[in-house]
């Protein structure tokens, strides 16, 4: 099987305000990498012909996926959205395509074009490989999975899901990834690795480019650490691990 490597985004309304600056990036990037196609995954089903019409405007390779929120009856969190939209994508490239990696970015990002082959020289001899963005909350996000590449076989092994606990304390997909790609002793590394834009609501853009990781966030985030916060957290239903990071973030940024 040759390299194929598809792009997965879940999308709505409520989080598509820079959906423009994201296509025309997506362009740049299956011309750089022209094997690569788009998944784009929504809940709404009013959304979907908007979204075919806005690939076919863009000259974008790819299709949209509709998919079904599952959660408790008391969830309320904004994050199933997420969960949701990824798990539906891993779903449909493992059982309907051949494709050999799948790289998620989110839709209020935009980044290096050449994101596809920095990150498969990155994940040479890993299973998954993220790069950090900047936050919205805690400075520099380098838990989350915003900008990162899986291989088939890690898609085979894990599910993207979240914990949402009856206090409303949230354990997001990123997190329970981690937990479940150390069990499955799946081979997993972050990094700072390239360019990346995170946009908020207003449409101002938060930029990072490739650099080193500091001596504390190297221990904060080493794999074994992180699946012991990660368990700690579920079995306390706190957020040790996203708390942890907000306060190393907050360290680093008054240096």
């Amino acid at each position: 099987m040759g390299d194929i490597v598809l792009v997965g985004t879940p999308v709505y309304r409520g989080g598509a305000f820079v959906i423009d600056k994201f296509l025309e990036n997506q362009r740049d990037i299956q011309q750089s990498y022209p094997s690569s196609e788009l998944i784009l995954a929504t809940e709404q089903k009013d959304f979907i012909e908007e979204l075919n019409g806005m690939l076919k405007h863009y000259g974008l390779r790819g299709e949209v996926l509709f998919f079904e929120i599952v959660r408790p009856d008391y969830a309320r969190a904004q994050n199933w959205h997420t969960t949701c939209g990824r798990e539906a994508i891993r779903q449909y490239v493992v059982s309907k395509t051949e494709a050999s990696h799948l790289l998620f970015i989110d839709a209020d990002m935009t980044c290096d074009p050449q994101v596809i082959d920095i990150l498969k020289k990155e994940i040479a001899g890993y299973d998954i490989v993220a790069s950090g963005y900047p936050g919205r909350l805690y400075g520099i996000q380098t838990g989350g999975i915003g900008c990162s590449l899986f291989t088939r076989n890690a898609l085979q092994r894990i599910t993207f899901r979240c914990y949402e606990f009856r206090n409303h304390r949230v354990l997001d997909e990123g997190e329970i990834m981690e937990m479940d790609a150390f069990s499955r002793r799946l081979k997993f590394r972050y990094g700072y690795l390239l360019a990346v834009d995170h946009y908020n609501v207003d449409g101002r853009a938060r930029h990072i480019e490739p650099h080193s990781i500091s001596m504390l966030r190297r221990i904060s985030n080493a794999r074994l650490v992180r699946y012991m916060l990660i368990r700690t957290s579920i079995v306390f239903r706190l957020s040790i691990a996203s708390s942890l990071h907000g306060l190393i973030s907050r360290l680093l940024r008054h240096r």
